[in-house]
């Protein structure tokens, strides 16, 4: 009896959560405020770390633009994390070094660990504070020639879900988390990027968006937002049907394939 209770409770927050998504599709979504709040952004010397640093500054936040032995310190707690840096090494695997991969991972996602691990027990104690994990698309679908990427992406993916649902689980409402998913930016490290489907997005471009999801507590940031649709198609559509739409896209980069560089 408690189960059929149980699953038509479930129903019913099913529709409820339908209708409360439309709404707010239709409802302007309140910005809150980080005037005066901390904001440690990794990476923030180049693309998209350093334009979401500009747009922070535009609203009097507190800037520290990393050095994790003098942040404490210096400006006391931090509030907001932006896990930005990351590493890339466009190559067949056979052609990646050992170190290359190694990096990839340590800057990618363990970084992410490190830094969370040590700015967290202070928002925990005030149940107050925002952490932003820059993902990227790699991290829902994958691409060739990047395994050591898109494999440390799936995983700052599940990292960004696991930390939200652990926070919820403690009760640490009040530390919200958002994760950034763009499709190619032009910040230089990939080379000659192109695609059909998908624009190459520039730097301010995804550092706005990011922002405003960071603004209006948005879980999951897809930039441009419609990309989150090939990965609702990914569940959906047969294997042949997939690899039909990878053909049409036509994803191209310069890698390192069979020692020679070569735009795939």
């Amino acid at each position: 009896m408690h189960i059929v209770l149980d699953l038509l409770l479930l129903l019913l927050v099913i529709v409820y959560a339908y209708i409360e998504s439309v709404v707010k599709f239709f409802i302007p979504k309140r910005r809150k405020s980080v005037a005066g709040d901390t904001v440690l952004i990794t990476g923030a010397g180049h693309g998209i770390g350093r334009l979401t640093a500009y747009e922070f500054a535009k609203r009097k936040s507190r800037l520290v633009l990393w050095d994790i032995n003098k942040v404490k310190k210096e400006v006391g707690d931090v509030t907001i994390l932006v896990n930005n840096a990351g590493a890339i090494y466009p190559a067949d695997l056979l052609s990646t070094k050992d170190e290359e991969i190694t990096r990839t991972f340590e800057v990618n996602i363990l970084g992410h660990f490190w830094i969370a691990k040590a700015l967290l027990p202070s928002m925990m104690r005030k149940n107050y504070g925002h952490i932003v994990t820059v993902a990227s698309v790699c991290g829902h679908g994958v691409i060739p020639y990047l395994i050591p990427y898109c494999s440390s992406k799936f995983a700052a993916v599940g990292f960004h879900r696991a930390l939200t649902a652990e926070l919820e689980a403690m009760g640490k409402t009040g530390i919200k988390t958002s994760c950034l998913c763009p499709v190619f930016v032009n910040t230089g490290f990939t080379k000659n990027p192109s695609t059909r489907l998908w624009p190459v997005l520039e730097t301010d471009e995804v550092a706005r968006s990011l922002i405003d999801g960071i603004l209006t507590n948005k879980k999951m940031i897809f930039v441009p937002s419609y990309a989150s649709i090939s990965f609702i198609l990914e569940k959906l559509l047969p294997e042949r049907a997939l690899a039909a739409i990878s053909r049409i896209q036509n994803i191209q980069f310069e890698a390192l394939v069979g020692q020679k560089i070569k735009k795939k």
